[in-house]
């Protein structure tokens, strides 16, 4: 739980301090958000891959040098003195991060009954969420009142701290003799239903998220200390809708993706319709912050049923889809921002979430129950 809770803040670190890290380095706001799309395309391009690489090491030894990776970029980057060291490091993370997804899940529920494989999952995804509620904002104060390497080497620290139990404690044994080593119900249709809406909502999402800060300044009209507060509401909207969605995914594997991405396609719209006024501008960002980790959550939970295969396999290619849809929202939305503004870049990606929900509710009306 540390671990994913340092590697999330890893990801997203960054949006709060765009522009205290363009203005260090002397680069555009847009090559700041580099960090974040080049960080989203080497997770989406090296998930699968290095999952088939490292199909057959014990899990135990791939984790320990995964947060070893993740101790080693975090403190380059701290060190770097210009973007493209800073960027490179970014790689390193990203490329830890790109495998830790697709072991950590199997490795997490299958220590447990399978009954309760949906709580171990939402268990994994309230630290990960908690990255939006504690990891950022305070990364974001801490780079914003001092030095925006501090948070970054604070990264280093907590793998360092994770690292070690895993190392010691974490039993060793055979991939493919893993509890959760395979799908419980496998069923390729939903396999590539899913991935095909984690993908749209992923690329909808971080078309706005990406330039949060921005819209809520330059479209709500809230001052940068009120902007720090949101987005610590932000983060604890998606704690609260991870948390709820976590306790029922075992009773309701399959409509917790879709009302997931129904609220998330009603946030981002609503951001665009209403985001002018503050208080609607609120109502609307919590429900995109509720939504936004419970997508990515339920889909792992779905993989670990509807895996055609390896579910470690299943969780990389999840994995690289939703990050590649990471980077594809960023992307979008820095296209979008210079003619349509931060407001454009939320229609964008309420449009693409709204997608998403189409595609998994075609999918139910086929689909046999599990």
């Amino acid at each position: 739980m540390l671990a994913a809770f340092t590697f999330n803040t890893a990801e997203s670190l960054p949006i709060g301090l765009l522009e205290v890290i363009s203005g260090s380095l002397r680069v555009s706001p847009s090559a700041v958000g580099l960090l974040i799309t080049g960080y989203g395309v080497a997770v989406a391009v090296a998930s699968l891959p290095l999952a088939q690489v490292t199909r057959a090491v014990p899990r135990r030894h791939v984790l320990t040098g995964l947060l070893a990776a993740l101790v080693v970029s975090s403190a380059a980057a701290a060190l770097a003195g210009s973007y493209w060291p800073l960027l490179g490091a970014r790689l390193l993370t990203a490329l830890a991060q790109a495998l830790f997804w697709a072991v950590s899940g199997p490795v997490a529920v299958g220590l447990f009954p399978p009954g309760v494989r949906g709580r171990v999952i939402g268990a994994l995804s309230v630290a990960g969420s908690l990255a939006l509620v504690l990891g950022v904002p305070a990364g974001t104060w801490l780079g914003r009142h001092g030095d925006w390497r501090a948070p970054v080497a604070a990264l280093a620290a907590l793998g360092l701290v994770s690292l070690v139990p895993i190392a010691v404690l974490l039993p060793t044994s055979r991939p493919e003799e893993a509890p959760a080593a395979h799908g419980s119900a496998p069923d390729t249709r939903r396999f590539v239903t899913v991935l095909a809406a984690g993908t749209l909502s992923a690329t909808g999402a971080f078309a706005g998220y990406t330039y949060i800060v921005a819209f809520l300044g330059d479209v709500s009209g809230f001052s940068p200390g009120a902007v720090s507060a949101l987005l610590v509401v932000f983060g604890v909207a998606c704690l609260a809708g991870v948390t709820v969605t976590g306790a029922l995914l075992d009773r309701f594997p399959h409509s917790a993706l879709t009302t997931a991405v129904a609220v998330q396609a009603v946030g981002m719209l609503g951001l665009y319709a209403a985001g002018s006024r503050p208080v609607a501008a609120v109502v609307f960002l919590v429900l995109t912050g509720g939504a936004l980790g419970p997508v990515f959550m339920a889909a792992q939970n779905a993989m670990l049923h509807c895996a055609p295969g390896r579910t470690d396999i299943a969780l990389a290619a999840n994995s690289g889809f939703y990050n590649a849809g990471i980077a594809s929202g960023a992307a979008l939305g820095g296209l979008v921002l210079p003619s349509a503004g931060a407001r454009g870049a939320f229609l964008a990606g309420g449009l693409l979430t709204a997608g998403a929900c189409a595609v998994l509710l075609g999918n139910g009306r086929t689909r046999q129950p599990i």
